[in-house]
This record gives C-alpha cells, structure tokens and sequence, in this order.
C-alpha cells in the first residue's frame, strides 16, 4: 500500500479556487475598519477624545464590504434563495427560478447604478458635505455606481457561463 505525502493529500482535498479581486478588496476593508476602529478605542481610552473620523469612514467601508460580498455571494452562487421551494421544483423550475433571480439582480444593480449616479452628481452640484470631517459627500457615494456596476459585471459573468457550459 503506497503512502501519500501530507501536500499530495491537501492538494487533492482543496479545489483551486481563482483569485478574485473581491476578497481581496473585502478583507482589506474589513482589516481598515477593524484597525481604525481599534485605533479610536485606544485613544479614546487612553485620552477621553474620540476621533471623529473613524464612524465615516467605517461606514464607507462597510458600503464597500456590502457590495464586495454581494459581487462574490452572486459569483459562488450563495444569493439568496429559499431552498426548500428550490429544491421542490425539477429541471426546467429552477431554471425558470433562475432567470427570475438573474433578472431581478440585474434590475436591483441597475436601479442603484442609474438612481447613486443621480445621487453622487447632486451631491457634486450642491456642495454637500460631510457632517464629521467637512468631505464632499459625493466622493463618498459615487461608490455606489461603481460598486453596483461591478455587482452587474459578475452577474452576467456568472450567468454567461452558466449559458456556456449547458452547451
């Protein structure tokens, strides 16, 4: 009986997965947010100050995280669906199933693309700015659009390779 090498068998147990831009994106933003908000405990107990920075920029790098987990969840086909309805239906209902979540996806990205580029451009022509630091607000939510388009990117990669292996 041949005996394998502990690499031999962790290769064969682990698929190689492709490198995706978005868990790297997402756990350098999850790694900010930590760090900045340890940051602020630190000095806040340490000096009874808090820094005001850090609540804006955690939740726009928690937009960010959003979206970068909506991208990856919709590529590793972990969307949300009810799978007790799912799995009650044959061949042909989850791809009738599929087709609904796709379309809905792409009208939910679509919607938040047109509706943050409308936001992100009054906010640019009304000088609004950030209640803490002063920021203009648009820098911050012209993500939204960029963020939403990239969301649609992956969705219709998925979708077209899902297209091109049934044939």
């Amino acid at each position: 009986m041949e005996q394998e090498s502990a690499d031999e068998t962790d290769d064969s147990l682990q698929e190689k997965q492709p490198f995706r831009i978005e868990e790297a994106v997402g756990a350098l933003a999850m790694g900010l947010i930590c760090l900045i908000s340890i940051l602020n405990v630190v000095v806040r107990y340490a000096t009874n100050v808090s820094f005001a920075f850090t609540e804006e920029y955690s939740v726009f790098l928690l937009v960010i995280v959003t979206f970068v987990g909506a991208g990856l969840a919709y590529t590793n086909n972990g969307h949300i669906c009810i799978t007790f309805v799912v799995n009650r239906f044959g061949r042909h209902g989850r791809a009738l199933l599929n087709t609904i979540s796709f379309l809905a996806s792409v009208s939910l990205f679509g919607l938040l693309v047109y509706y943050g580029s409308d936001l992100a451009i009054d906010e640019y022509l009304f000088e609004e700015t950030s209640p803490a630091l002063g920021y203009p607000t648009w820098i911050y939510t012209m993500w939204l659009p960029l963020l939403s388009l990239a969301v649609l990117f992956r969705i219709f990669q998925v979708q077209w390779n899902e297209l091109r292996n049934k044939r």
